[in-house]
Protein backbone atom coordinates (compact mmCIF):
# COMPACT_ATOMS: atom_id res chain seq x y z
CA UNK A 1 0.00 0.00 0.00
CA UNK A 2 2.87 2.34 0.84
CA UNK A 3 4.37 1.77 -2.63
CA UNK A 4 0.97 2.37 -4.19
CA UNK A 5 0.61 5.82 -2.60
CA UNK A 6 4.20 6.60 -3.59
CA UNK A 7 3.43 5.88 -7.25
CA UNK A 8 0.18 7.84 -7.11
CA UNK A 9 1.96 10.82 -5.58
CA UNK A 10 4.73 10.66 -8.21
CA UNK A 11 2.11 10.56 -10.96
CA UNK A 12 0.27 13.59 -9.56
CA UNK A 13 3.52 15.54 -9.25
CA UNK A 14 4.49 14.59 -12.82
CA UNK A 15 1.15 15.67 -14.26
CA UNK A 16 1.31 18.93 -12.32
CA UNK A 17 4.81 19.68 -13.64
CA UNK A 18 3.74 18.98 -17.22
CA UNK A 19 0.76 21.29 -16.78
CA UNK A 20 2.86 24.07 -15.25
CA UNK A 21 5.58 23.83 -17.90
CA UNK A 22 2.98 23.77 -20.67
CA UNK A 23 1.23 26.78 -19.14
CA UNK A 24 4.51 28.72 -18.90
CA UNK A 25 5.32 27.89 -22.52
CA UNK A 26 1.90 29.04 -23.61
CA UNK A 27 2.22 32.30 -21.67
CA UNK A 28 5.69 32.84 -23.13
CA UNK A 29 4.46 32.26 -26.66
CA UNK A 30 1.46 34.56 -26.20
CA UNK A 31 3.79 37.18 -24.75
CA UNK A 32 6.19 36.76 -27.66
CA UNK A 33 3.35 37.19 -30.12
CA UNK A 34 2.10 40.27 -28.31
CA UNK A 35 5.55 41.86 -28.07
CA UNK A 36 6.16 41.15 -31.74
CA UNK A 37 3.32 43.49 -32.66
CA UNK A 38 4.44 46.42 -30.50
CA UNK A 39 5.97 49.40 -32.26
CA UNK A 40 9.60 50.38 -31.70
CA UNK A 41 10.98 53.89 -31.47
CA UNK A 42 13.82 55.08 -33.71
CA UNK A 43 16.00 57.92 -32.44
CA UNK A 44 17.14 60.73 -34.69
CA UNK A 45 20.51 60.28 -36.42
CA UNK A 46 20.36 56.50 -36.06
CA UNK A 47 22.34 53.79 -37.79
CA UNK A 48 20.49 50.72 -39.06
CA UNK A 49 22.47 47.76 -37.71
CA UNK A 50 22.36 44.74 -40.02
CA UNK A 51 23.85 41.41 -39.03
CA UNK A 52 23.00 38.14 -40.76
CA UNK A 53 24.03 35.29 -38.49
CA UNK A 54 21.20 32.96 -39.47
CA UNK A 55 19.84 31.23 -42.57
CA UNK A 56 17.55 33.69 -44.35
CA UNK A 57 14.15 32.30 -45.35
CA UNK A 58 11.82 33.76 -47.99
CA UNK A 59 9.33 35.03 -45.40
CA UNK A 60 9.76 35.94 -41.77
CA UNK A 61 8.61 32.82 -39.93
CA UNK A 62 5.77 33.05 -37.46
CA UNK A 63 7.97 31.26 -34.96
CA UNK A 64 6.58 30.39 -31.51
CA UNK A 65 10.11 29.72 -30.24
CA UNK A 66 11.30 33.30 -30.60
CA UNK A 67 11.67 35.28 -27.40
CA UNK A 68 11.84 32.13 -25.27
CA UNK A 69 15.40 32.39 -23.89
CA UNK A 70 14.59 30.13 -20.96
CA UNK A 71 14.51 27.26 -23.46
CA UNK A 72 17.90 28.26 -24.82
CA UNK A 73 16.29 29.14 -28.16
CA UNK A 74 16.24 32.26 -30.31
CA UNK A 75 15.92 35.50 -28.38
CA UNK A 76 15.29 37.67 -31.41
CA UNK A 77 13.16 37.41 -34.50
CA UNK A 78 15.08 36.35 -37.58
CA UNK A 79 13.64 38.29 -40.50
CA UNK A 80 12.84 36.67 -43.81
CA UNK A 81 13.96 38.13 -47.12
CA UNK A 82 10.61 39.88 -47.59
CA UNK A 83 10.98 41.94 -44.43
CA UNK A 84 14.71 42.53 -44.91
CA UNK A 85 14.04 44.14 -48.28
CA UNK A 86 11.11 46.10 -46.85
CA UNK A 87 13.26 47.47 -44.02
CA UNK A 88 16.11 48.55 -46.29
CA UNK A 89 13.67 50.21 -48.67
CA UNK A 90 12.01 51.99 -45.75
CA UNK A 91 15.36 53.19 -44.38
CA UNK A 92 16.22 54.78 -47.72
CA UNK A 93 13.64 57.55 -47.21
CA UNK A 94 13.58 57.63 -43.40
CA UNK A 95 15.13 60.90 -42.17
CA UNK A 96 15.97 59.29 -38.84
CA UNK A 97 18.27 56.75 -40.49
CA UNK A 98 21.63 58.24 -41.48
CA UNK A 99 23.27 55.08 -42.72
CA UNK A 100 23.69 51.32 -42.49
CA UNK A 101 26.24 49.38 -40.49
CA UNK A 102 26.85 45.92 -42.01
CA UNK A 103 28.22 43.94 -39.11
CA UNK A 104 29.97 40.56 -39.33
CA UNK A 105 27.68 38.09 -41.06
CA UNK A 106 28.02 34.62 -42.52
CA UNK A 107 25.33 34.60 -45.24
CA UNK A 108 24.15 31.04 -44.64
CA UNK A 109 21.89 31.12 -47.67
CA UNK A 110 21.98 30.79 -51.43
CA UNK A 111 23.63 33.20 -53.81
CA UNK A 112 20.40 34.68 -55.15
CA UNK A 113 19.20 35.71 -51.69
CA UNK A 114 22.47 37.58 -51.12
CA UNK A 115 22.04 39.14 -54.58
CA UNK A 116 18.60 40.53 -53.70
CA UNK A 117 19.86 42.09 -50.46
CA UNK A 118 22.93 43.47 -52.23
CA UNK A 119 20.76 45.12 -54.88
CA UNK A 120 18.56 46.62 -52.15
CA UNK A 121 21.69 48.12 -50.56
CA UNK A 122 22.77 49.55 -53.93
CA UNK A 123 19.35 51.19 -54.22
CA UNK A 124 19.68 52.49 -50.64
CA UNK A 125 22.93 54.26 -51.57
CA UNK A 126 21.03 56.37 -54.12
CA UNK A 127 19.72 58.33 -51.13
CA UNK A 128 23.23 59.60 -50.44
CA UNK A 129 23.35 57.83 -47.10
CA UNK A 130 26.41 55.81 -46.09
CA UNK A 131 27.02 52.08 -45.73
CA UNK A 132 29.92 50.90 -43.57
CA UNK A 133 30.92 47.23 -43.36
CA UNK A 134 33.05 45.57 -40.69
CA UNK A 135 33.96 42.00 -39.84
CA UNK A 136 36.51 39.89 -38.04
CA UNK A 137 35.95 37.19 -40.66
CA UNK A 138 34.75 37.89 -44.19
CA UNK A 139 33.31 34.81 -45.83
CA UNK A 140 33.06 35.10 -49.60
CA UNK A 141 29.29 35.48 -49.31
CA UNK A 142 29.51 38.33 -46.83
CA UNK A 143 32.32 40.03 -48.72
CA UNK A 144 30.16 39.97 -51.87
CA UNK A 145 27.39 41.70 -49.92
CA UNK A 146 29.78 44.13 -48.21
CA UNK A 147 31.51 45.07 -51.46
CA UNK A 148 28.80 47.69 -52.12
CA UNK A 149 29.66 49.56 -48.90
CA UNK A 150 31.27 52.99 -48.98
CA UNK A 151 33.92 51.69 -46.61
CA UNK A 152 34.93 48.10 -45.88
CA UNK A 153 36.90 47.47 -42.70
CA UNK A 154 38.59 44.29 -41.49
CA UNK A 155 39.83 43.52 -38.01
CA UNK A 156 43.66 43.92 -37.95
CA UNK A 157 43.99 40.26 -36.93
CA UNK A 158 41.02 39.11 -38.94
CA UNK A 159 40.47 36.76 -41.87
CA UNK A 160 39.16 37.38 -45.37
CA UNK A 161 38.27 34.50 -47.66
CA UNK A 162 38.98 35.17 -51.32
CA UNK A 163 39.83 31.86 -52.91
CA UNK A 164 37.24 30.98 -55.56
CA UNK A 165 34.16 28.75 -55.48
CA UNK A 166 34.01 25.02 -54.86
CA UNK A 167 31.07 22.64 -54.76
CA UNK A 168 31.19 19.39 -52.85
CA UNK A 169 28.98 16.31 -52.96
CA UNK A 170 28.70 13.68 -50.24
CA UNK A 171 28.70 10.17 -51.74
CA UNK A 172 27.00 7.42 -49.75
CA UNK A 173 27.59 4.35 -51.92
CA UNK A 174 30.47 3.09 -49.79
CA UNK A 175 28.34 3.24 -46.65
CA UNK A 176 25.41 1.54 -48.43
CA UNK A 177 27.74 -1.24 -49.62
CA UNK A 178 28.92 -1.87 -46.07
CA UNK A 179 25.31 -2.10 -44.96
CA UNK A 180 24.38 -4.42 -47.80
CA UNK A 181 21.98 -1.97 -49.46
CA UNK A 182 21.80 -1.54 -53.24
CA UNK A 183 20.21 1.59 -54.69
CA UNK A 184 18.19 0.53 -57.76
CA UNK A 185 17.90 3.54 -60.05
CA UNK A 186 15.50 4.30 -62.88
CA UNK A 187 15.99 7.71 -64.52
CA UNK A 188 15.81 9.85 -67.63
CA UNK A 189 18.45 12.49 -68.31
CA UNK A 190 22.18 12.28 -68.90
CA UNK A 191 22.77 15.02 -66.34
CA UNK A 192 20.10 13.93 -63.84
CA UNK A 193 22.62 13.17 -61.16
CA UNK A 194 20.43 13.26 -58.06
CA UNK A 195 21.03 9.54 -57.69
CA UNK A 196 24.81 9.63 -58.09
CA UNK A 197 25.60 9.83 -54.37
CA UNK A 198 23.80 6.50 -53.98
CA UNK A 199 25.44 4.58 -56.82
CA UNK A 200 28.86 6.20 -57.37
CA UNK A 201 31.83 7.17 -55.25
CA UNK A 202 32.71 10.23 -57.35
CA UNK A 203 31.14 12.57 -59.89
CA UNK A 204 30.27 11.27 -63.36
CA UNK A 205 31.85 13.06 -66.32
CA UNK A 206 28.47 14.56 -67.31
CA UNK A 207 27.85 15.87 -63.81
CA UNK A 208 31.37 17.28 -63.55
CA UNK A 209 30.77 19.11 -66.84
CA UNK A 210 27.52 20.72 -65.70
CA UNK A 211 28.82 21.67 -62.25
CA UNK A 212 31.93 23.20 -63.81
CA UNK A 213 29.70 25.17 -66.16
CA UNK A 214 27.23 26.64 -63.68
CA UNK A 215 29.85 27.16 -60.96
CA UNK A 216 31.96 29.08 -63.47
CA UNK A 217 28.96 31.20 -64.44
CA UNK A 218 28.26 32.08 -60.80
CA UNK A 219 31.90 32.86 -60.08
CA UNK A 220 32.15 35.10 -63.14
CA UNK A 221 29.12 37.06 -61.89
CA UNK A 222 30.66 37.26 -58.41
CA UNK A 223 33.96 38.67 -59.67
CA UNK A 224 32.33 41.02 -62.17
CA UNK A 225 30.15 42.71 -59.55
CA UNK A 226 32.92 42.97 -56.96
CA UNK A 227 35.15 44.45 -59.66
CA UNK A 228 32.55 47.11 -60.46
CA UNK A 229 32.03 47.96 -56.80
CA UNK A 230 35.75 48.14 -55.92
CA UNK A 231 36.97 49.45 -59.28
CA UNK A 232 39.24 46.45 -59.79
CA UNK A 233 39.53 44.51 -63.05
CA UNK A 234 37.71 41.17 -62.95
CA UNK A 235 40.73 39.27 -64.29
CA UNK A 236 42.90 40.88 -61.63
CA UNK A 237 40.51 39.64 -58.95
CA UNK A 238 40.62 36.16 -60.46
CA UNK A 239 44.41 36.18 -60.26
CA UNK A 240 44.31 37.34 -56.64
CA UNK A 241 42.22 34.31 -55.75
CA UNK A 242 43.94 31.82 -58.04
CA UNK A 243 47.41 32.69 -56.77
CA UNK A 244 46.36 32.71 -53.10
CA UNK A 245 47.49 36.29 -52.79
CA UNK A 246 44.95 37.29 -50.13
CA UNK A 247 46.17 35.57 -46.97
CA UNK A 248 46.67 38.27 -44.34
CA UNK A 249 44.67 41.39 -43.44
CA UNK A 250 47.55 43.44 -44.83
CA UNK A 251 47.13 41.67 -48.19
CA UNK A 252 43.47 42.63 -48.35
CA UNK A 253 44.39 46.25 -47.68
CA UNK A 254 47.31 46.24 -50.13
CA UNK A 255 45.18 44.89 -52.97
CA UNK A 256 42.27 47.23 -52.16
CA UNK A 257 39.72 44.63 -51.13
CA UNK A 258 39.24 46.58 -47.90
CA UNK A 259 39.64 50.26 -47.00
CA UNK A 260 41.21 49.87 -43.60
CA UNK A 261 42.20 47.58 -40.74
CA UNK A 262 40.34 48.62 -37.61
CA UNK A 263 39.04 47.25 -34.35
CA UNK A 264 35.36 47.37 -33.46
CA UNK A 265 35.76 50.34 -31.10
CA UNK A 266 37.32 52.34 -33.95
CA UNK A 267 34.38 51.49 -36.19
CA UNK A 268 31.91 52.63 -33.55
CA UNK A 269 33.85 55.87 -33.14
CA UNK A 270 33.69 56.38 -36.91
CA UNK A 271 29.93 55.78 -36.92
CA UNK A 272 29.45 58.29 -34.10
CA UNK A 273 31.32 60.88 -36.13
CA UNK A 274 29.21 60.12 -39.20
CA UNK A 275 26.01 60.62 -37.17
CA UNK A 276 27.18 63.74 -35.32
CA UNK A 277 27.34 61.99 -31.95
CA UNK A 278 29.82 62.97 -29.27
CA UNK A 279 32.35 60.22 -28.61
CA UNK A 280 31.32 59.99 -24.94
CA UNK A 281 27.71 59.27 -25.93
CA UNK A 282 26.31 55.94 -27.09
CA UNK A 283 25.80 55.35 -30.80
CA UNK A 284 22.15 55.65 -31.80
CA UNK A 285 21.40 52.43 -33.63
CA UNK A 286 18.44 50.17 -34.29
CA UNK A 287 18.44 46.45 -35.07
CA UNK A 288 16.86 45.31 -38.31
CA UNK A 289 14.04 43.37 -36.63
CA UNK A 290 13.26 46.26 -34.29
CA UNK A 291 13.33 48.76 -37.13
CA UNK A 292 10.68 46.79 -39.00
CA UNK A 293 8.31 47.35 -36.07
CA UNK A 294 8.89 51.10 -35.91
CA UNK A 295 5.62 52.85 -36.69
CA UNK A 296 6.65 55.54 -39.13
CA UNK A 297 3.78 55.76 -41.57
CA UNK A 298 5.48 58.42 -43.72
CA UNK A 299 7.61 55.76 -45.37
CA UNK A 300 4.69 53.69 -46.61
CA UNK A 301 4.84 53.03 -50.34
CA UNK A 302 1.82 54.66 -52.01
CA UNK A 303 1.39 51.51 -54.08
CA UNK A 304 0.69 49.55 -50.90
CA UNK A 305 -2.26 51.60 -49.66
CA UNK A 306 -5.58 49.87 -49.06
CA UNK A 307 -7.00 49.06 -52.44
CA UNK A 308 -9.42 46.76 -54.20
CA UNK A 309 -6.66 46.19 -56.72
CA UNK A 310 -4.33 43.58 -55.29
CA UNK A 311 -1.31 41.60 -56.36
CA UNK A 312 -0.98 38.28 -54.59
CA UNK A 313 2.50 36.98 -53.79
CA UNK A 314 2.46 33.22 -53.26
CA UNK A 315 5.53 31.83 -51.51
CA UNK A 316 6.51 28.34 -52.67
CA UNK A 317 9.63 27.53 -50.70
CA UNK A 318 11.28 24.20 -49.94
CA UNK A 319 10.94 20.61 -51.05
CA UNK A 320 7.80 19.68 -52.98
CA UNK A 321 5.61 16.98 -51.46
CA UNK A 322 1.98 15.99 -51.47
CA UNK A 323 -0.44 17.23 -48.83
CA UNK A 324 0.07 20.23 -46.57
CA UNK A 325 3.31 22.16 -46.33
CA UNK A 326 4.74 24.84 -44.07
CA UNK A 327 7.17 27.77 -44.25
CA UNK A 328 10.02 25.41 -45.16
CA UNK A 329 8.30 22.97 -47.51
CA UNK A 330 5.88 23.07 -50.41
CA UNK A 331 2.74 21.01 -49.93
CA UNK A 332 0.81 20.52 -53.16
CA UNK A 333 -2.51 20.88 -51.33
CA UNK A 334 -1.52 24.09 -49.54
CA UNK A 335 -0.03 25.83 -52.59
CA UNK A 336 -2.79 24.66 -54.95
CA UNK A 337 -5.42 25.95 -52.55
CA UNK A 338 -3.65 29.32 -52.35
CA UNK A 339 -3.44 29.64 -56.14
CA UNK A 340 -7.12 28.71 -56.53
CA UNK A 341 -8.08 31.25 -53.90
CA UNK A 342 -6.33 34.16 -55.59
CA UNK A 343 -7.53 33.03 -59.02
CA UNK A 344 -11.14 33.27 -57.86
CA UNK A 345 -10.64 36.51 -55.90
CA UNK A 346 -11.85 39.42 -58.02
CA UNK A 347 -9.76 41.87 -55.98
CA UNK A 348 -6.58 40.06 -57.00
CA UNK A 349 -5.66 41.36 -60.44
CA UNK A 350 -2.30 39.60 -60.85
CA UNK A 351 -0.23 36.89 -59.16
CA UNK A 352 3.47 36.50 -58.41
CA UNK A 353 4.72 33.06 -57.42
CA UNK A 354 8.01 33.20 -55.55
CA UNK A 355 9.72 29.85 -56.15
CA UNK A 356 12.67 28.72 -54.08
CA UNK A 357 12.70 24.95 -54.43
CA UNK A 358 15.00 22.09 -55.52
CA UNK A 359 11.94 20.08 -56.55
CA UNK A 360 10.58 16.86 -55.13
CA UNK A 361 7.58 14.68 -55.93
CA UNK A 362 6.69 14.68 -59.63
CA UNK A 363 3.02 14.11 -58.84
CA UNK A 364 2.87 16.99 -56.37
CA UNK A 365 4.69 19.23 -58.85
CA UNK A 366 2.14 18.41 -61.54
CA UNK A 367 -0.74 19.26 -59.20
CA UNK A 368 0.70 22.74 -58.64
CA UNK A 369 1.57 23.19 -62.34
CA UNK A 370 -2.09 22.62 -63.21
CA UNK A 371 -3.21 25.48 -60.96
CA UNK A 372 -0.61 27.83 -62.44
CA UNK A 373 -1.77 26.97 -65.96
CA UNK A 374 -5.44 27.57 -65.09
CA UNK A 375 -4.62 30.90 -63.45
CA UNK A 376 -2.70 32.06 -66.51
CA UNK A 377 -5.95 31.85 -68.50
CA UNK A 378 -7.74 34.43 -66.33
CA UNK A 379 -5.10 36.80 -64.93
CA UNK A 380 -1.37 37.54 -65.25
CA UNK A 381 0.89 35.21 -63.28
CA UNK A 382 4.63 35.88 -62.96
CA UNK A 383 7.27 33.64 -61.40
CA UNK A 384 10.14 35.09 -59.38
CA UNK A 385 12.94 32.60 -58.79
CA UNK A 386 15.04 32.68 -55.63
CA UNK A 387 18.19 30.73 -54.79
CA UNK A 388 16.98 27.63 -56.61
CA UNK A 389 14.02 26.79 -58.83
CA UNK A 390 15.07 23.50 -60.38
CA UNK A 391 13.48 20.25 -61.50
CA UNK A 392 10.04 20.23 -59.84
CA UNK A 393 10.72 23.85 -58.89
CA UNK A 394 11.05 24.64 -62.59
CA UNK A 395 8.06 22.48 -63.50
CA UNK A 396 5.71 24.54 -61.30
CA UNK A 397 7.16 27.70 -62.90
CA UNK A 398 7.08 26.89 -66.60
CA UNK A 399 3.39 27.63 -67.24
CA UNK A 400 3.60 31.23 -66.01
CA UNK A 401 3.30 34.25 -68.32
CA UNK A 402 6.85 35.27 -67.50
CA UNK A 403 9.77 33.93 -65.44
CA UNK A 404 12.25 36.25 -63.74
CA UNK A 405 15.43 34.85 -62.15
CA UNK A 406 18.53 36.23 -60.50
CA UNK A 407 21.78 35.77 -62.47
CA UNK A 408 22.97 33.27 -59.83
CA UNK A 409 19.68 31.39 -59.42
CA UNK A 410 20.07 27.63 -59.87
CA UNK A 411 17.40 26.38 -62.27
CA UNK A 412 16.65 23.86 -65.02
CA UNK A 413 17.34 20.23 -64.07
CA UNK A 414 14.52 19.08 -66.35
CA UNK A 415 14.55 15.35 -65.67
CA UNK A 416 12.96 12.65 -63.56
CA UNK A 417 14.05 9.56 -61.65
CA UNK A 418 12.88 6.88 -59.25
CA UNK A 419 14.88 4.99 -56.65
CA UNK A 420 14.10 1.74 -54.87
CA UNK A 421 16.54 0.15 -52.42
CA UNK A 422 17.37 -3.53 -52.49
CA UNK A 423 18.10 -4.44 -48.87
CA UNK A 424 18.34 -8.20 -49.35
CA UNK A 425 21.99 -8.44 -48.28
CA UNK A 426 21.33 -6.33 -45.22
CA UNK A 427 18.43 -8.50 -44.14
CA UNK A 428 19.90 -11.88 -45.10
CA UNK A 429 23.65 -11.55 -44.58
CA UNK A 430 23.91 -8.86 -41.91
CA UNK A 431 20.80 -9.48 -39.83
CA UNK A 432 19.95 -13.09 -40.64
CA UNK A 433 16.38 -12.15 -41.54
CA UNK A 434 14.58 -13.87 -44.43
CA UNK A 435 11.15 -13.39 -45.99
CA UNK A 436 8.68 -15.63 -47.78
CA UNK A 437 5.10 -15.23 -48.94
CA UNK A 438 2.52 -15.67 -51.71
CA UNK A 439 1.06 -13.27 -54.27
CA UNK A 440 -1.82 -13.23 -56.73
CA UNK A 441 -0.03 -11.57 -59.60
CA UNK A 442 3.39 -11.04 -61.14
CA UNK A 443 3.67 -7.44 -59.91
CA UNK A 444 1.70 -7.73 -56.66
CA UNK A 445 4.80 -7.16 -54.52
CA UNK A 446 6.43 -4.53 -56.72
CA UNK A 447 8.27 -2.19 -54.41
CA UNK A 448 9.37 -4.92 -51.99
CA UNK A 449 12.75 -3.75 -50.64
CA UNK A 450 13.77 -7.21 -49.42
CA UNK A 451 14.78 -8.37 -52.92
CA UNK A 452 16.17 -6.99 -56.21
CA UNK A 453 13.93 -5.85 -59.04
CA UNK A 454 13.22 -8.36 -61.80
CA UNK A 455 13.98 -7.28 -65.40
CA UNK A 456 10.23 -6.98 -66.06
CA UNK A 457 9.72 -4.81 -63.00
CA UNK A 458 12.62 -2.57 -63.95
CA UNK A 459 11.20 -2.19 -67.48
CA UNK A 460 7.80 -1.25 -66.06
CA UNK A 461 9.30 1.40 -63.79
CA UNK A 462 11.48 2.75 -66.61
CA UNK A 463 8.38 3.13 -68.77
CA UNK A 464 6.68 5.14 -66.01
CA UNK A 465 9.72 7.40 -65.62
CA UNK A 466 9.97 7.87 -69.40
CA UNK A 467 6.31 8.86 -69.46
CA UNK A 468 6.92 11.37 -66.67
CA UNK A 469 9.84 12.93 -68.55
CA UNK A 470 7.72 13.18 -71.69
CA UNK A 471 5.04 15.04 -69.71
CA UNK A 472 7.68 17.31 -68.18
CA UNK A 473 9.24 18.32 -71.50
CA UNK A 474 5.80 18.80 -73.09
CA UNK A 475 4.76 21.11 -70.27
CA UNK A 476 7.95 23.16 -70.55
CA UNK A 477 7.70 23.32 -74.35
CA UNK A 478 4.11 24.57 -74.16
CA UNK A 479 4.88 27.08 -71.43
CA UNK A 480 8.02 28.45 -73.07
CA UNK A 481 6.79 28.38 -76.67
CA UNK A 482 9.50 25.93 -77.77
CA UNK A 483 9.50 22.55 -79.43
CA UNK A 484 9.68 19.46 -77.27
CA UNK A 485 12.82 18.42 -79.16
CA UNK A 486 14.55 21.65 -78.18
CA UNK A 487 13.55 21.32 -74.52
CA UNK A 488 14.87 17.77 -74.55
CA UNK A 489 18.20 19.04 -75.89
CA UNK A 490 18.63 21.51 -73.02
CA UNK A 491 16.92 19.22 -70.52
CA UNK A 492 18.32 15.78 -69.69
CA UNK A 493 18.49 16.90 -66.07
CA UNK A 494 21.08 19.61 -66.75
CA UNK A 495 21.40 22.44 -64.23
CA UNK A 496 21.81 26.07 -65.35
CA UNK A 497 22.31 29.43 -63.68
CA UNK A 498 19.83 32.24 -64.26
CA UNK A 499 22.28 33.91 -66.66
CA UNK A 500 22.62 30.70 -68.68
CA UNK A 501 18.88 30.00 -68.52
CA UNK A 502 18.15 33.40 -70.05
CA UNK A 503 20.35 32.61 -73.04
CA UNK A 504 18.63 29.28 -73.74
CA UNK A 505 15.09 30.53 -73.16
CA UNK A 506 14.20 28.93 -69.84
CA UNK A 507 13.65 32.36 -68.23
CA UNK A 508 12.54 35.68 -69.70
CA UNK A 509 14.69 38.20 -67.84
CA UNK A 510 17.03 38.69 -64.91
CA UNK A 511 15.75 40.50 -61.84
CA UNK A 512 14.40 40.23 -58.32
CA UNK A 513 11.03 39.80 -56.68
CA UNK A 514 10.28 43.53 -56.91
CA UNK A 515 10.86 43.34 -60.65
CA UNK A 516 8.38 40.46 -60.79
CA UNK A 517 5.80 42.48 -58.86
CA UNK A 518 6.33 45.47 -61.18
CA UNK A 519 5.93 43.19 -64.20
CA UNK A 520 2.70 41.76 -62.79
CA UNK A 521 1.37 45.28 -62.17
CA UNK A 522 2.22 46.31 -65.72
CA UNK A 523 0.48 43.29 -67.23
CA UNK A 524 -2.61 44.02 -65.14
CA UNK A 525 -2.46 47.77 -65.92
CA UNK A 526 -2.21 48.66 -62.23
CA UNK A 527 -0.66 51.83 -60.83
CA UNK A 528 -1.99 51.63 -57.27
CA UNK A 529 -2.31 48.26 -55.63
CA UNK A 530 -1.95 46.38 -52.38
CA UNK A 531 0.33 43.38 -51.90
CA UNK A 532 -1.13 40.32 -50.18
CA UNK A 533 0.85 37.21 -49.24
CA UNK A 534 -0.15 33.54 -49.44
CA UNK A 535 -0.35 30.87 -48.12
CA UNK A 536 -1.52 32.40 -44.88
CA UNK A 537 1.00 31.69 -42.15
CA UNK A 538 -0.31 29.73 -39.22
CA UNK A 539 -0.90 31.58 -36.00
CA UNK A 540 1.39 31.25 -33.03
CA UNK A 541 -1.14 29.17 -31.11
CA UNK A 542 -1.81 26.88 -34.09
CA UNK A 543 1.88 26.17 -34.44
CA UNK A 544 2.20 25.66 -30.71
CA UNK A 545 -0.49 23.02 -30.83
CA UNK A 546 0.90 21.05 -33.73
CA UNK A 547 4.60 21.61 -34.18
CA UNK A 548 6.41 22.81 -31.09
CA UNK A 549 8.10 19.51 -30.29
CA UNK A 550 9.35 19.09 -33.86
CA UNK A 551 10.79 22.62 -33.94
CA UNK A 552 12.50 22.19 -30.59
CA UNK A 553 13.99 18.88 -31.78
CA UNK A 554 15.21 20.38 -35.07
CA UNK A 555 16.75 23.33 -33.25
CA UNK A 556 18.86 21.18 -30.97
CA UNK A 557 19.88 18.76 -33.76
CA UNK A 558 21.12 21.72 -35.83
CA UNK A 559 22.96 23.14 -32.83
CA UNK A 560 24.67 19.81 -32.18
CA UNK A 561 25.59 18.90 -35.77
CA UNK A 562 26.47 22.35 -37.09
CA UNK A 563 27.54 22.16 -40.75
CA UNK A 564 27.06 18.37 -40.65
CA UNK A 565 23.30 18.94 -40.41
CA UNK A 566 23.33 19.10 -44.21
CA UNK A 567 24.58 15.49 -44.41
CA UNK A 568 21.96 14.45 -41.86
CA UNK A 569 19.25 16.03 -44.00
CA UNK A 570 20.63 14.34 -47.12
CA UNK A 571 20.44 10.92 -45.49
CA UNK A 572 16.89 11.62 -44.32
CA UNK A 573 16.01 12.64 -47.88
CA UNK A 574 16.89 9.20 -49.23
CA UNK A 575 13.78 7.73 -47.63
CA UNK A 576 11.62 10.36 -49.34
CA UNK A 577 13.08 9.54 -52.75
CA UNK A 578 11.88 5.96 -52.37
CA UNK A 579 8.19 6.86 -52.32
CA UNK A 580 7.35 8.28 -55.78
CA UNK A 581 9.10 9.36 -58.99
CA UNK A 582 11.07 12.52 -58.31
CA UNK A 583 11.70 15.83 -60.08
CA UNK A 584 14.56 16.85 -57.86
CA UNK A 585 17.79 18.82 -58.13
CA UNK A 586 20.83 16.54 -58.34
CA UNK A 587 21.80 17.33 -54.75
CA UNK A 588 21.99 20.23 -52.35
CA UNK A 589 24.15 22.85 -54.07
CA UNK A 590 26.55 24.08 -51.41
CA UNK A 591 29.15 26.56 -52.66
CA UNK A 592 32.16 27.16 -50.45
Amino acid sequence: MKQFFKFVLATIVGITLVFVIGFLLLIGIIGAAASGDSASTVDANSVLHIKFDYAITERTPNNPLNNLPFLGLDKKRNLGLNDILTSIKKAKTDDKIKGIFLDESYMMNGQATTEEIRNALIDFKKSGKFIVAYSEIYTQGFYYLASVADKIYLNPKGIIEFKGFSSEITFLKGALDKLGIEAQIIKVGTYKSAVEPLVLTKMSDANRLQVTSYLGSMYDHFLTNIGKARNINKDTLFNYANSGRIQLPEDALKYKLVDGLKYKDEILADLKQRTDKKQKNDLASVELDEYLKSGDETTTDPKEVSSNNRIAVIYASGEINGGDGDDNSIGSETISKAIRKVRNDNKVKAVVVRVNSPGGSSLASDVIWREVMLTKKVKPIIVSMGDVAASGGYYISCAADSIIAEPNTITGSIGIFAELPNMQKLFNDKLGVTFDGVKTGKFADLGDISRPLTPEERALLQNNVNHGYDDFTKAVAAGRGKTQEYINSIGQGRVWTGTQALKIGLVDRLGNINDAIASAAKKANLKNYKLVSYPEQKSTLDRFGEGLSAEVSAHFVKAELGENYRVYEQIKGITKMMRTPQMRLPYDVVIK
